[in-house]
């Protein structure tokens, strides 16, 4: 049985990473900032500051994992751009500590902001980051590509699915529950992206680590959708009124932080390669919500 180690685990992809990976008979140790927010007894669970060399040291080697899965970020890009010493401290120095600690398999996971516009890209297409968050996620990817050690990049997009108790809600869970409040709200229509359903990424992960694949993959949704189309499908999904969304540009929007209006993953690699075979957003909607 092989040992798992999992960064950010008291996140959205984290938890469901720690129990996707414990129901397929791995064994899991999850870690996080302080206390645990994960369900209770499922998974055992370490504190760990991961900015801290001496910690990261003493955890690797109290567990000895076969894989680490980093998944642990700073990925909020207004917190990125206005803190950008943390941003480099916990998406950059953690990288390079756990990096240095690890003997195993290393899965990193990265994000579709390395690009720019002009997406969807392949995992060859030239980086081109638009915000200090994208810049920082590119150079921890530039300490693993250099490490000279077994390693995996992960660029995901857009996730959601199922959130439980101490989860903060996705994209369609807002939606959802704003249409049920009878709530009018402002959908751009824009922005293009390849939403992606969590539980496919897991499942990516997995192929990832039986079949010890090495090098960059994109594991996303087929889709290209704007958050526009997204809400329209939660609404038909769910029978709300989709009339209550009202269709806006990205300029409606006050940010402060660059976002490319075209991005998007390729996952033809990943369906080769790791036999990957995401669903459509619709059936993603209805996984979501048990319909």
């Amino acid at each position: 049985m092989k040992k798992v180690l999992i960064t950010g685990a008291n996140g959205f992809l984290g938890q469901h990473l720690s129990f996707f990976l414990t129901d397929a008979n791995f064994d899991i140790t999850a870690t996080g900032r302080g206390h645990r927010r994960m369900q209770e007894g499922r998974v055992a669970y370490q504190s760990v500051e991961l900015t801290n060399r001496k910690e990261v040291e003493a955890l690797l080697q109290k567990i000895g994992p076969d894989v680490v899965i980093h998944n642990a970020a700073l990925s909020k890009p207004d917190e990125c751009e206005n803190d950008r010493n943390r941003c480099i401290d916990v998406n950059v120095n953690a990288t390079r500590y756990l990096l240095e600690a690890t003997n195993g398999h290393f899965i990193y996971l990265s994000t579709d902001f390395v690009f720019g516009e002009n997406g969807p890209h392949s995992e060859d297409d030239k980086p081109h980051p638009l915000n200090f968050y994208g810049e920082s996620k590119l150079l921890a990817e530039e300490l693993i590509k250099q490490s000279g050690k077994y390693t995996t990049i992960v660029r995901p997009v857009f996730m959601y699915g199922k959130v439980w108790e101490g989860m903060k809600p996705t994209f369609i869970h807002w939606v959802k529950n704003s249409l049920e409040q009878q709530k009018v709200i402002k959908v751009v229509s824009d922005q293009w992206r390849t939403p992606t359903y969590v539980q496919d990424i897991c499942k990516g992960i997995k192929q990832i680590i039986t079949r010890q694949a090495k090098g960059i993959y994109n594991l996303a949704g087929e889709e290209i959708l704007t958050p526009y189309d997204m809400a329209v499908h939660v609404a038909t999904v769910l029978k709300l009124d989709s009339s209550l969304i009202a269709k806006v540009t990205a300029d409606t929007f006050s940010e402060p932080v660059k976002r490319a209006s075209r991005s998007g993953l390729k996952i033809d690699k990943a369906r080769i390669e790791l036999g990957y075979n995401p669903i459509s957003f619709e059936d993603g909607v209805k996984r979501t919500f048990d319909v």
